[in-house]
């Protein structure tokens, strides 16, 4: 639907506002503006690139920031837009004060908070305009943002202990891989070339790591294309549908990073769940917002079917049970949550069970990686070294020959 930007004056106090409006034509969009008893002094439509919102994605840090200083400020009495107008003139990041300050335009101009925040899809997801729905609806907004904040909070705080445990592995590994190329490329060939004039046959580890290099060496122009050209298309293959359901079933399997993967999915699954639910979002809409943000396709198809069966009559815990995805334990905890009438509260305490696992894992799993890429670090080049110098080792033998 076309978007209009417009200046129009109250009919009883004469301000001026500034704002845009969607509507299907610029004639629809002045029947709806003089319904708000508002007089329209211009009015153009706004182009933007394939009829999507202008600007940039939100931080999910100044997310958390906003939310919580909003909560706040409302919470303390200040009116919606006082409060967004402070916000914006405030924060340092300039994408989220365009979109703080284009918020505050359409709320003064008659539009929704929820309604406002839909129009910048890449800052606030469907998750956060559901609640931030469901607040205004209940008369809780203060309330639900503070939820909201919390929520973000402990998703970028897990996000930062994942990101933080894989950074160390992550260097030493590219490090590893680096040293061995230049050692391969650079180093080796000045002991081939040594060697080349004793005349002799080389030691087999030795010959081996001359001859790898020599063909590196060799084909090194067609070398770097084929795996740039690999990578590429893998990560572009996850990007379809069935590469990122191979992946998805593939990751929550693996040894150790799978269980650790599947763990941060179902976290984000229950306390999103029990988020919506303790914000008043209906059930069948909260299971169609949870099943896009658990950042799995195995586990988003699984809610799908089962809040088929929910709206057939079965519960939420028997309808999740039939999918070996959700382990019985947390089964077992939202039955005892529908139960008592506490679903939101279980869910919640199953959340921050699973992010103490994750973090406990991840704090463990760091400790033992130091050791194993340091084994690794020296036994890469520890024997490349040892290869290369093999020959000094049985000097007597190579030169007598």
């Amino acid at each position: 639907m076309p978007s209009f930007a417009y200046a129009a004056r109250e009919a009883a106090t004469g301000r001026e506002i500034k704002s845009s409006i969607d509507a299907a034509s610029e004639q629809a969009a002045i029947s709806a503006l003089l319904n708000r008893n508002l007089l329209v002094v211009s009015i153009h439509e706004k182009v933007g690139k394939k009829g999507k919102t202008m600007g940039g994605k939100v931080g999910l840090q100044d997310l958390v920031v906003f939310t919580r200083q909003l909560a706040t400020m409302i919470d303390a009495g200040l009116a919606m837009v006082q409060s967004l107008q402070a916000l914006a003139e405030q924060t340092p990041n300039r994408v989220m004060r365009e979109t703080i300050k284009d918020v505050c335009a359409r709320v003064e101009g008659g539009d929704s908070f929820s309604d406002a925040l839909k129009k910048h899809p890449k800052s606030f997801d469907r998750l956060y305009t559901c609640m931030v729905a469901a607040g205004e609806r209940g008369g809780l907004l203060a309330e639900i943002l503070a939820r909201l904040a919390t929520y973000l909070e402990n998703s970028a705080r897990l996000r930062k202990k994942v990101k933080s445990a894989m950074m160390y592995p992550t260097a030493v590994t590219i490090i590893a891989i680096g040293i061995t190329i230049f050692l391969l490329v650079k180093v080796v060939p000045v002991f081939g070339e040594i060697y080349s004039g004793f005349g002799a046959k080389l030691p087999g580890p030795t010959q081996w790591l001359i001859n790898l290099s020599e063909f590196l060496r060799g084909n090194m122009i067609f070398i770097i294309p084929v795996v740039a050209g690999s990578i590429y298309g893998w990560f572009a293959y996850l990007k379809t549908k069935s590469g990122r359901e191979f992946w998805d079933r593939t990751r929550i399997r693996m040894p150790i990073f799978g269980q650790i993967a599947h763990k941060i999915c179902l976290a984000r699954f229950t306390r999103t769940l029990a988020s919506l639910i303790r914000s008043g979002v209906p059930i069948l809409e909260v299971l169609s917002i949870v099943s896009q943000t658990t950042g799995n396709v195995i586990m988003e198809k699984a809610i799908k079917v089962a809040s088929g069966d929910i709206e057939r009559g079965d519960s939420i815990a028997a309808a999740l049970g039939k999918h070996p995805v959700f382990p019985s334990m947390i089964i077992r905890m939202i039955t005892a949550g529908e139960q008592t009438g506490k679903i939101d509260v279980m869910l919640e305490r199953i959340s921050d069970f699973l992010d103490e696992e994750v973090e406990t894992t991840l704090s463990g799993l760091t400790s033992l990686i130091e050791p194993i890429l340091i084994v690794f670090l020296g036994v890469t080049v520890g024997g490349i070294a040892i290869c290369m110098f093999l020959p000094i080792f049985k000097m007597a033998e190579v030169v007598s020959h």
